[in-house]
């Protein structure tokens, strides 16, 4: 009696296995639909055992230890051609040969699903061994589709019982031999075991069969199972050829038009590209260009606008700063751009405005704090859905913020992004913890991100819109060698050469007394007046009296609110600024004082005559703020200035400033930029406390005392700078405060000093300025020497955009605590033309050092810091810190180079590796492509830390995820610039043997991303006071009311289905917005209101962002890994 196998009562693993086992079986017939190489690891000890026997085969004897026919692996058109064909066809030759290729894909395939793991990677090894040495042969059975399971054994010394077979339902695979129910019978019959040996026979020999054994070998000789070593750096190659491919792409697909194919370098028309090609994805909507100062942005966005106006003929609109429009208006003319220019100041009209495919932000970080311009920009671009590129050096200031801002312009809050803040949601210990506390936020949208504290997370963010190359970055890829002098440069197509000069930070010391005006000003006693200063217009809201307010308009209240918000940031912004005006002159130190104490004079008028206070913008930034100007000089106007002889005189009686209180009162009166509340409002000690930190800051002036232009040490340095050491050259000045500007034009001006221009940020028209500076650089290269500059003094207004390239003298006037800001200034004259070897930064400092001004600003920042806590704000009131003091100071080399090779966006860096390798060896772009996905190697570390596996994998939703774990399973970090700066390695990188836990290491990578690919929000409903918990609450308690005339049974079950939608996934932003308006109503229909709105919102599928279960579609696929192992 047959006994059977149906993996239930008994596994037809074991059966198998015990029939090839028998005693006297040399070789073993496997006929089967399917095989599956890592099946093979159930029966490959058994067939190593076996000692193989000759075969007749088509006359010939041949030695066999397993033959293995398939015959159901053939493409699917073909299969079902056969099916339903009315001829009895035989496949061609051509089919044949298709066969074999599919069948080598399909295998190719099977060793790419599930994981690696050590066992396969044995078992896979094993089989290619096998059929080399001929003990295993593989053919394919092509006259029809096969799909019978036969397994015969042969024992030639058996005359009595020479064969036994195996017949039923189970192919030789994983599941077949242990998992899946099946039906398997033994037949120990002799007659009909020979009968099922002559019908493989017949199949085995039909001219229709093929041999795949070498498509076979082939399949695990190039997949991530064999013996072959990979060099580690085919591994670190393979993956920058993945991360790069957007560059790679962008590259081949976009064409420039041949003005910009003569005039811009390669990195620039790569960045073109790049650009372009980010632009064009619909997923993302805009692009941002943020090389540093110097590398040529501006025409670089002109040749991206060319572009856009050839494909799509289309226009551009241009925003940019007002000082910068007669530049973009050079840049349009020059090269014939179909494109409008406007201030970033100037409203726009959205609903009249003409379409704009493309609108290029100049200078967008200048956005990033939001504001009236900011939302008209950004509902132009909803409205008009255009593609945005930004242009910026500096992408984020003191805050991701700031970045956030800048992207939020083209990026909805319910945009997926493909991606999380990785970083943050483990530092919150997972998923579900990041979703528990914010209920609300869409965890792969910029809303997450925002939470994020963590630069790794804003980093990969970036990487999906961010083009930024560094100045070692071009030198290290993109320039050629000066053989005489071994500096590096660019060459123009015309032959011409741009070097990349040094940059030299020079110390200027200038002698100080003690008591002088230099000392007062920076005195223990100086910086004790500022700690006493309570700043009363900055903290209204502490003097407003309930009582008096209650009467108050409802548009006056809001102004009482908003006073809370601003104000109080704005008392240690307020303290820092007298103290940042000491850094820069004593003068503009004093004019401080003297604006303060008329604006604390106009307060104490109103109150005195019950006339309204101005609430202006000294209660916040305005829009249009330019940090060159003192806080609200805008309310004032500039005769605030007092009069200014050879030595600067400031009254120091109260009475002075009392009488002058009236008549600026009344120009404020004049202003539409103000909003007003009546001084009834507030509470007596408004006054009293306006009038104390008066007579603090008298004492300020007194013990300053008078300023005299001819005893300002600085100064007199400045012009023996000017006249004697850089005395034929063009020289420019850079301070941060225009008080400081025109104190030193004036001043130099009195001194004798001609050929000298100056740039603020009320300047109208600063380009004309720069133009009569550094002519050569702006095309003006025929202007007659008399109407040049040879000096130009400047505020910050001039660190945006412009080129100052014919001068590579630079002067910074204020005391350079902020290196990236003296970074920015350098970048001006540094820049593609500069033909100077080297670039000189000079800065000011007292002869006896700077220890005593750094301990005095830390105290003083402490001391507001201690006061932000109280008031809760966030500022960060000084930039820069102490040692970048202390390195100018002492002439650091390398200070002021800005290349941080950390900062290069990941794909031009990728890109320029792939790129480097390929051109130095161009076979490469042929064995890297081909390399089959997960294959690995591994390299040496000297840093016992690093020990491990990095594994790179492709999520279902085609993003790049690389993950560096340690020899014990513990996770390093997904930073892919770290990550790929850790794979890097030379062609010279010897492979070492791998870690014993390669594999696993890899798996548990693999789950980490597969966590990170989903995205878990049913059943957390966040804190009681989530609009999510409240619209649940709400609804679950009207769905509980029995059914009216107005709520029918049919809406009560669709209330059921948009509960379980919101309970399941997160309500989109803008419907979670109108919710919260909604429940914040009192009104006695709200609840009816709501649920009618949620009803109307699901019906139309904007009430939740309901997901596509990607998993069923695509896997995650794991590109290469590659292990660091510690050697001494």
């Amino acid at each position: 009696m047959a006994r059977i196998f149906d993996n239930i009562d008994l596994k037809f693993e074991e059966g198998l296995k015990r029939v090839i086992g028998s005693q006297g079986v040399k070789r073993v017939d496997f006929c089967v639909g399917y095989f599956n190489l890592r099946g093979w690891n159930l029966v490959i000890n058994e067939i190593d055992q076996l000692s193989g026997d000759y075969v007749d085969e088509d006359g010939k004897n041949v030695l066999r230890t397993c033959r293995l026919l398939i015959g159901m692996h053939r493409p699917p058109e073909d299969y079902i051609r056969k099916l339903y064909s009315k001829n009895d066809e035989l496949p061609d030759s051509e089919m044949v040969q298709r066969c074999k290729l599919q069948i080598a894909l399909e295998f190719k395939r099977q060793l790419l699903l599930g994981l690696p793991t050590k066992q396969d990677e044995w078992t896979l090894r094993r089989l290619s061994t096998q059929m080399k040495e001929g003990k295993v042969c593989v053919k394919l059975y092509l006259r029809e589709p096969l799909h019978a399971k036969l397994y015969l054994a042969h024992r030639p010394d058996d005359y009595s019982n020479p064969i036994q077979s195996l017949m039923g339902s189970s192919n030789l695979t994983y599941s077949g031999l242990t998992r899946q129910g099946e039906l398997n019978a033994e037949f120990g019959d002799c007659d009909q075991a020979q009968k099922f040996a002559n019908w493989f026979d017949d199949r085995w020999n039909d001219r229709f069969c093929e041999d795949i054994t070498a498509e076979l070998i082939n399949v695990i000789d190039n997949s991530w199972a064999s013996e072959k070593v990979i060099p580690p750096y085919y591994v670190y190659l393979k993956v920058a050829y993945h991360l790069s491919e957007e560059a790679r792409n962008g590259i081949k697909e976009f064409t420039l038009t041949p003005e910009f194919r003569r005039e811009l370098f390669d990195f620039q028309q790569n960045a073109v590209k790049i650009a372009a090609r980010h632009l064009n994805n619909d997923k993302r909507g805009g692009a941002m260009i943020g090389d540093v100062v110097g590398l040529g942005k501006t025409i670089t966005a002109c040749a991206i606008a060319k572009i856009y106006e050839m494909t799509y003929a289309s226009s551009t609109l241009i925003i940019c700063p007002a000082n910068l429009q007669d530049m973009w208006k050079k840049y349009v003319a020059k090269y014939d751009l179909k494109a409008e220019i406007m201030s970033m100041a100037k409203p726009i009209d959205v609903d009249s405005a003409r379409y704009y495919r493309l609108i290029i932000v100049d200078e967008s970080h200048n956005l990033r704090n939001g504001g009236k311009r900011y939302q008209n920009i950004k509902q132009l671009i909803n409205h008009q859905d255009s593609k945005v590129l930004l242009l910026t050096a500096t992408p984020y200031n003191k805050d991701f913020s700031d970045l956030s801002n800048q992207l939020r312009l083209f990026l909805s809050d319910d945009q997926d992004l493909g991606i999380r803040p990785e970083e943050y949601i483990r530092s919150l210990g997972g998923e579900r913890q990041f979703v528990q506390k914010h209920s609300d936020v869409f965890i792969r949208s910029i809303k997450a991100f925002e939470k994020s504290p963590y630069v790794e997370d804003w980093n990969e963010l970036m990487k999906l819109f961010l083009v930024r190359r560094t100045r070692s970055f071009i030198k290290q890829y993109f320039t050629k060698t000066d053989a005489s002098n071994n500096r590096k440069y660019l060459e123009f197509p015309d032959g011409r050469r741009s070097y990349f000069p040094d940059r030299l930070p020079k110390a200027v010391k200038f002698k100080t007394e003690p008591g002088d005006q230099y000392s007062r000003l920076y005195s223990a006693d100086m910086i004790s007046l500022m700690e006493n200063l309570q700043l009363p217009r900055y903290g209204l809201n502490k003097y407003i009296s309930e009582t008096h307010a209650d009467n108050a308009s409802l548009y006056e209240k809001q102004l009482m609110e908003n006073l809370s918000r601003a104000g109080q940031r704005m008392m240690g912004f307020c303290k820092s600024t007298f103290f940042k005006r000491i850094d820069s002159s004593g003068f503009a130190f004093l004019l401080t004082v003297y604006r303060h104490i008329l604006r604390n004079c106009v307060y104490i008028y109103a109150i005195e005559n019950k006339l309204s206070v101005p609430i202006g913008d000294e209660n916040n930034l305005p829009d249009d703020y330019m940090e060159d100007e003192d806080v609200s000089t805008s309310l004032f106007g500039n005769e605030v200035n007092p009069a200014i002889d050879a030595t600067l005189h400031i009254p120091t009686e109260l009475d002075h400033y009392i009488k002058k209180a009236e008549e600026y009162y009344n120009i404020i009166c004049n202003k539409n930029n103000v909003a007003w509340l009546p001084s009834t409002y507030f509470k007596r000690t408004l006054k009293q406390q306006l009038k104390k930190d008066c007579e603090t800051l008298l004492q300020m002036i007194s013990f300053c005392g008078d300023w005299d232009q001819m005893a300002d040490q600085k100064l007199n340095e400045l012009q023996k700078l000017l006249e004697t050491t850089h005395k034929d050259e063009k020289v420019i000045v850079f301070t941060q405060y225009s008080d400081t500007a025109r104190y030193i034009y004036n001043q130099l001006r009195k001194r004798g000093i001609g050929a000298i221009g100056v740039a603020t940020g009320s300047t109208e028209n600063p380009t004309t300025v720069v133009e009569k500076f550094s002519p050569v650089s702006n095309e003006k290269g025929n202007m007659p020497q008399e109407e040049q500059y040879r000096i130009l003094i400047a505020t910050d207004v001039l660190s945006e955009g412009q080129n100052l390239q014919d001068s590579h003298v630079i002067v910074n006037f204020d005391l350079p605590w902020a290196i990236i800001r003296l970074i920015q200034r350098a970048g001006r004259v540094d820049r593609i033309g500069q033909s100077a070897d080297k670039i000189y930064c000079y800065s000011f400092f007292p002869a006896d050092g700077v220890e005593a001004i750094i301990n005095l600003r830390g105290r003083l920042n402490a001391r507001i810091n201690e006061n932000a806590n109280i008031v809760g704000s966030d500022e960060i009131f000084f930039e820069g810190n102490e040692q970048n003091l202390r390195d100018m100071f002492n002439e650091r080399s390398g200070v002021l180079d800005d290349d941080d090779d950390a900062e290069v966006d990941l794909s031009s860096q990728a890109y320029q590796i792939w790129k480097s390798a390929t051109d130095a060896k161009p076979e490469l772009k042929q064995i890297i492509p081909n390399l089959q996905n997960m294959i690995y190697s591994t390299k040496t570390t000297h840093n016992r830390l690093d020990e491990g596996v990095i594994t790179y994998a492709r999520t279902a939703n085609d993003f790049d995820i690389l993950t560096w774990l340690t020899a014990d399973g513990e996770f390093v970090t997904q930073n892919q610039k770290k990550i790929l700066n850790a794979l890097a390695c030379s062609s010279q990188e010897p492979p070492v043997s791998p870690l014993d836990q390669h594999h696993a290491l890899v798996e548990k990578a693999v789950e980490q991303i597969k966590t990170q690919s989903k995205t878990v929000t049913g059943g957390i409903l966040g804190n009681r006071f989530s609009t999510r918990y409240r619209i649940i609450s709400l609804l679950e308690h009207y769905y509980d009311q029995p059914t009216t005339l107005f709520f029918s049974a049919e809406n009560r079950e669709q209330l059921k289905l948009a509960i379980d939608e919101i309970y399941n996934y997160p309500l989109l932003e803008g419907t979670k917005f109108m919710l919260g308006r909604m429940m914040r109503s009192s009104s006695k229909t709200a609840s009816d209101d709501i649920v009618e709105y949620v009803l109307e919102m699901r019906k139309n599928g904007s009430l939740c962002r309901v997901e596509e279960d990607l998993s069923t579609n695509k896997e995650n696929t794991i590109i290469c890994s590659m292990g660091l192992k510690y050697a001494e």
